[in-house]
């Protein structure tokens, strides 16, 4: 790190090197007014407000980095009266109205530098402009009458999020900031990500939420505000401003105390975002991500910033329920819980601990996780507790282990954006992590990074590749294990890597034998040339990730192909390093922390098995209790266990969070087994399809009202604060199961979330130096987290964690799947996720804005397919398995090729596993959800297109290389400050 010594208005100061001026300055508590100006997006050099003297010369210091020698003044007339002219030619742009205005928050960069410049009178008269407000968007609101025109959104849309849907038209007469070119936000390509409305400086882009619940004078109609703001409007064109803008600060300082603003972790996918959530009362103003939170920073998707609605919904459990006669009736706590433990415990007594299943939710907290195998463990004496990675990421995770040695990411998100290629493969990560493949497409635009994406399905990140193979179902693991051989063959092999680092590299050489070019073409469908391209671009590269999913992992040998997947790494080099390593992104927002905190059927927290004697007994010392209290026997996971309870080997299953009865493969055996358990407990925050199944539904709290941790995609350690008291008799998983442990006589004591991570990370090696105090704030750790607190952003760079320190080049032998299509069933069909809603919609649902996006199922049909069939968009067809139908209208789609269909897995109940079967990965029995043979049959029913319109899958982006400034200085009528400006809305 090199460090400078710069002059600032004649005083010395050192800091950091190349950093922004403005950053620089901020650190030392010094404010060089600016508003384009935002540390996320750099210099856009839009609102010539930041004017400072160097040597002499006027500069904007946006653009200016700290340098030794640097010399920087402000206070000279040239730069102040250039810095004046540019805030009023920017304030001639803007209706003031701060007082009654909803972003009068304390975060309004305008106002913030109007008031910090002392602007004594705006000069330019304002007007308004010839374009209407848009409202069309169900989430934000865009008025051009509020827009300066700095260009934030437009950065952020171009090259943060690269959905590039914004620009401006800055050589027109009136330019505004455009969607698509002049389409309406609702009928353009927006993904209603937010990205724009976080970093506009003003009001210009603003949440609806926000709306008349911002303020105490921003609820009035706009039948009283606006004779106010016209008022208002003459006085500022006088000396009036200065009353004006100081009741304004008035105003904001009274909102403050009123709004609270506090951070938290997203409970949607596995990206792991975290941001403020401002709230006053109950109400969720906005979420607003900030440039510190370490996996997002800025960044969010449609869900994160907007689908929060179901916090407040009039569906949420508040009250404990107990079935009596086939029907739910409320209860106090302290009869269902004495209900709860009598029973659970009764079962144990009468069938042995291996009678009972509990699965653990993987979108609560870690220490919900821990507290459920705990109870499992130590109090029913069973290792049968698992969490939803079984019916998704198991099969990663099992490769990860028989390969390098750890189930979780090998770097962080900022490795897969060094990267020099990145390989994408069965994942639809757009929509499904849809922050993290921002990021990766902000490289491939702007850095040159390359991408490689395998899938059969041909999404957006398929379609922005540079190469993009669509091979036959269920054949990765042939063309990954053509890859290494050809990399073996072709001398691109890292034979210095293998030889410190890797052992069976000779046996697995061998392995390889069959896996000729000509073979993978035959049996993949990918050609030959393409195949060999692919390997060039791996094999060439000094760094590659490799990222993967359910696309991968849902089939009836996921274990194998994601193993062959990290065989791939290994052979080329590409673990240890920065920018290299196997990604599986994990789908629930604490999918990965589940399972490291212990709910799994074979391993205790931090994957220690339980079958190892030393493991065993360092648990049960922590816990205090004998080894021999615990059980050494590999319990069943939730796929299991509800096969056992139809065979009636599971008498009574815990259930916390978990859409079982919706996510888990051949929905009616799942139901009829649920039918045959004697006891069942379900703890969620909804009535959940599979609480309606449940004896007792304990009123969970979402992770708003509860304080905890949560675990990301790339093993991140992250704290989130209770933003709002829990509704109506609610209460957090945590509590519910403490003192539900205290009624079957283990009385823990917890009284805060932060004791429950003390005790794990006292047992636990893996997590030694996890504690609440380490994750204040932004802070994060990302494990194996030493005693000292120092963690391990990278894994691999010395070695691996297998007793001899090596990595495991696993051989393999490609088996065919387990259903296939046939004559009668000659169709395959995928399914997965879309970006706006998430598994059961169980939260999303309560949305009316994501439900506008797309309002119900369908089934993508290729336009081959369709030709074929004589399908057209809406009509309905009969999609049938060899287990049962549901019906769902046509989309006809490229996105889909042959005979291949996709489903969405979010819509109706039973919904697509109605057709899945109870094929399963035989190491990890993860079901292969992806291996699903149909037919097709056309019916006599129409409707309107299942997309709407404005769908954003119609809309057609409009590239730029971001806010094309050059176009506005290139005007005939643009003049550099302090000149004054002819025109001052145009520019």
């Amino acid at each position: 790190m090199t460090y400078c010594t710069i002059v600032f208005d004649g005083e010395r100061l050192r800091g950091r090197a190349d950093e922004p001026l403005i950053d620089f300055l901020k650190q030392r508590g010094l404010d060089l007014p600016h508003v384009c100006y935002h540390p996320s997006l750099g210099a856009l050099e839009t609102c010539d407000a930041c004017w400072v003297e160097v040597e002499g010369e006027l500069k904007r210091g946006c653009t200016l980095r700290s340098a030794d020698g640097l010399k920087v003044e402000t206070r000279g007339e040239h730069a102040r009266a250039a810095r004046e002219e540019g805030m009023d030619r920017l304030l001639a742009k803007h209706e003031l109205y701060c007082t009654v205005c909803e972003n009068n928050n304390g975060d309004c960069t305008l106002h913030n530098a109007m008031v910090d410049m002392r602007i004594p009178i705006q000069r330019y008269e304002f007007q308004r402009k010839p374009h209407a407000k848009d409202t069309s968007s169900p989430f934000y609101t865009y008025d051009p009458d509020q827009c300066i025109l700095c260009g934030r959104c437009v950065e952020a849309c171009q090259n943060v999020e690269v959905n590039e849907t914004l620009s401006i038209d800055f050589a027109s007469d009136n330019p505004r900031v455009l969607w698509d070119g002049g389409k309406q936000i609702n009928d353009s390509s927006c993904v209603h990500c937010g990205h724009c409305v976080t970093v506009c400086p003003c009001n210009a882009l603003m949440e609806n939420s926000m709306n008349g619940k911002a303020g105490p004078f921003s609820a009035m109609p706009w039948s009283l505000k606006r004779p106010m703001i016209e008022i208002v409007k003459k006085l500022e064109t006088t000396t009036g401003a200065v009353p004006v803008s100081g009741l304004s600060e008035i105003d904001m300082r009274l909102r403050q105390p009123e709004t609270k603003r506090t951070k938290t972790v997203c409970t949607y996918c596995g990206v792991g975002c975290s941001f403020e959530m401002w709230t006053r009362d109950r109400h969720i103003l906005k979420v607003q991500p900030v440039p510190e939170a370490p996996a997002n920073g800025i960044s969010t998707c449609i869900k994160g910033k907007f689908a929060w609605d179901f916090v407040n919904s009039e569906k949420r459990l508040t009250m404990p329920l107990i079935r009596e006669n086939g029907r739910f009736r409320e209860a106090g706590w302290d009869e269902a819980l004495d209900l709860v433990a009598r029973r659970l415990l009764e079962v144990r007594d009468a069938h042995g601990p291996d009678s009972l299943g509990f699965i653990g939710s993987s979108k609560g907290s870690n220490e919900q996780a821990y507290l459920v195998q705990k109870i499992a463990r130590l109090i029913i004496g069973t290792n049968s507790v698992d969490n939803s990675s079984r019916y998704c990421q198991n099969p990663a995770t099992k490769g990860l282990f028989r390969t390098v040695g750890y189930g979780g990411d090998a770097g962080s998100i900022a490795d897969i954006e060094q990267a020099e290629v990145v390989v994408i493969v069965g994942s639809n990560t757009a929509e499904n992590h849809p922050v993290i493949a921002s990021k990766i497409k902000a490289a491939h635009k702007l850095h040159g990074q390359k991408l490689i994406v395998i899938d059969p399905r041909k999404h957006e990140m398929a379609e922005r590749a540079d190469i993009f193979l669509r091979p036959n179902a269920s054949t990765d693991l042939i063309w990954a294990s053509a890859l290494s051989r050809y990399m073996f063959d072709h001398g691109l092999a890292d034979t210095e890597f293998l030889e410190k680092w890797v052992n069976n590299v000779e046996e697995y050489r061998d392995s390889l034998a069959p896996y000729s070019l000509e073979y993978a073409e035959h049996i993949t469908g990918i050609s030959r040339q393409s195949l060999i391209e692919t390997a060039e671009m791996i094999g060439r590269a000094d760094s590659v990730c490799l990222l993967w999913a359910m696309g991968i992992t849902q089939h009836s040998h996921g274990s194998d192909i994601s193993t062959s997947l990290s065989n791939l790494l290994l052979v080329t080099g590409n673990y240890g390093k920065p920018g290299t390593g196997g990604y599986p992104m994990r789908g629930h927002n604490n999918v990965q922390g589940a399972s490291d905190f212990g709910c799994l059927r074979n391993m205790y927290p931090g994957y220690e098995k339980v079958t190892d004697p030393a493991a065993r007994k360092r648990w049960a010392e922590g816990w205090g209790v004998p080894p021999e209290r615990l059980s050494d026997k590999v319990g069943e996971g939730n796929f299991l266990m509800v096969q056992s309870a139809e065979k009636g080997s599971i008498k009574a299953m815990y259930v916390i969070g978990e859409e079982t009865a919706f996510s888990d493969a051949n929905t009616h055996n799942v139901h009829s087994a649920f039918e045959a358990l004697d006891f069942m407990v379900v703890q969620d925050v909804f009535l959940s399809r599979t609480a309606e199944f449940a004896d007792v539904v304990l009123p969970a709290c979402p992770s708003v009202e509860q304080d905890g941790t949560y675990v990301n995609t790339e093993r991140r350690i992250q704290r989130a604060y209770q933003v709002l008291e829990p509704l109506g008799d609610s209460r957090p998983d945590w509590r519910i199961l403490t003192e539900l442990a205290a009624r079957m006589g283990h009385d823990w004591g917890y009284t805060h979330p932060a004791q429950i991570m003390a005790e794990c990370a006292r047992i636990s090696p893996m997590f030694a130096g996890v504690s609440y105090e380490r994750l204040e704030g932004w802070k994060s750790q990302q494990w194996p987290v030493a005693a000292d607190g120092t963690d391990s952003p990278l894994l691999y760079t010395d070695g691996f964690p297998n007793p001899d320190g090596r990595a495991n080049l696993y051989p393999l032998e490609w088996q065919e799947p387990e259903e296939t299509p046939d004559a009668e069933y000659d169709l395959s069909l995928d399914n997965g996720r879309l970006l706006e809603q998430f598994q059961g919609a169980n939260q999303t649902g309560r949305s009316a804005g994501i439900w506008d996006q797309v309002p119900h199922g369908y089934v993508e049909v290729s336009p081959e397919l369709a030709a074929e069939r004589g399908i057209e968009e809406g009509a309905w067809v009969r999609i049938t398995s060899r287990r049962d139908s549901i019906e769902f209208p046509a989309v006809i789609t490229d996105r889909v090729a042959g005979k291949t269909l996709f489903m969405p897995i979010h819509f109706g109940k039973p919904g697509v596993n109605a057709l899945t079967g109870e094929h399963n990965d035989p190491d990890v029995q993860t079901p292969a959800y992806k291996e699903t043979a149909v037919k097709l049959e056309v019916l006599d029913k129409r409707g309107d297109p299942p997309l709407p319109a404005h769908n954003y899958r119609h809309g057609r982006p409009t590239p730029t290389t971001g806010v094309e400034v050059e176009v506005k200085w290139a005007r005939g009528d643009y003049t550099l400050p302090p000149a004054r400006q002819s025109n001052p809305r145009n520019m």
